[in-house]
């Protein structure tokens, strides 16, 4: 497989997810289609993004005591690395110590089944079997490539098609140091996935449905990295940089949603 801005595979296997093919789910799905009333706030939102180098060192800000990375802007975001998923921390800071330790995906380019996974323990307080979210997405993109078995990734859409249509697993402490065979066998529960999903296409929709003040007030949103204890727990993206993630038709931007 190879990341489409690069032309080869990624030097860091982490960076697994992959840029659709085409922008249908986007295109056909905005959150901007729905009425005020009926967005979420409060949730959390998957981002499936280029990761520049400018990425790869947060530094703590001083003043805020907070992580950032890209703090000198677009213009010094330096090279594509790869592609990669995180979940972005709605207001509350309801992500755990635990979870921040858990969701750790360690050399493997399953980062989209932790990026989602994380998402769904914000959502419902349990842990899940990313690796197997990160196996049945790969199933059913749309590059005949991707299997489960191998360290290739897949895309954001992929996962969030797995999640509405056959739920998730919760995670059982006997399923540690399963592969990808004994995954094949776990049991998903409609009711631990989502019932909808949009799409986001501006800052201001991802401030809106974080409804995280923090992040609000610091004019960035917060990453939760799934590269364990070497990565800091919360991590601030600027807004600015956000956008052109976003603009440039590389990220997919995914919102759970009840419609």
């Amino acid at each position: 497989m190879r990341y489409r801005p690069l032309g080869s595979d990624p030097l860091d296997p982490r960076l697994g997810r992959f840029i659709p093919d085409d922008w249908r789910h986007v295109e056909r799905y905005p959150l901007s289609a729905l009425a005020e009333e009926d967005r979420p706030t409060r949730a959390p939102v998957v981002i499936g993004v280029s990761w520049y180098s400018a990425f790869d060192k947060p530094e703590k800000d001083e003043t805020s005591g907070e992580f950032f990375i890209a703090r000198d802007g677009v213009k010094k975001l330096g090279r594509i690395r790869g592609g990669h998923c995180v979940c972005l921390e709605p207001g509350g800071t309801p992500d755990t110590d635990a979870w921040y330790a858990f969701y750790d995906q360690g050399q493997e380019g399953a980062c989209v089944g932790f990026g989602w996974s994380r998402c769904m323990s914000i959502f419902n307080g349990s842990e899940y079997a990313a690796r197997w979210l990160w196996d049945q997405a790969k199933k059913r993109d749309e590059w005949p490539e991707t299997n489960p078995g191998d360290e290739n990734g897949t895309s954001v859409r992929a996962a969030a098609e797995v999640l509405l249509e056959a739920g998730h697993v919760l995670w059982d402490e006997s399923y540690e140091g399963d592969d990808f065979h004994a995954r094949e066998n776990y049991v998903p529960e409609a009711k631990q996935g989502i019932k909808a999903f949009r799409w986001a296409r501006t800052v201001e929709d991802v401030h809106a449905v974080l409804g995280n003040e923090r992040a609000d007030e610091l004019g960035a949103v917060p990453i939760l990295n799934s590269w364990g204890p070497g990565y800091p727990h919360r991590t601030y993206l600027p807004d600015e940089v956000l956008a052109f993630l976003i603009n440039e038709e590389a990220g997919e931007i995914a919102v759970p949603t009840d419609r």
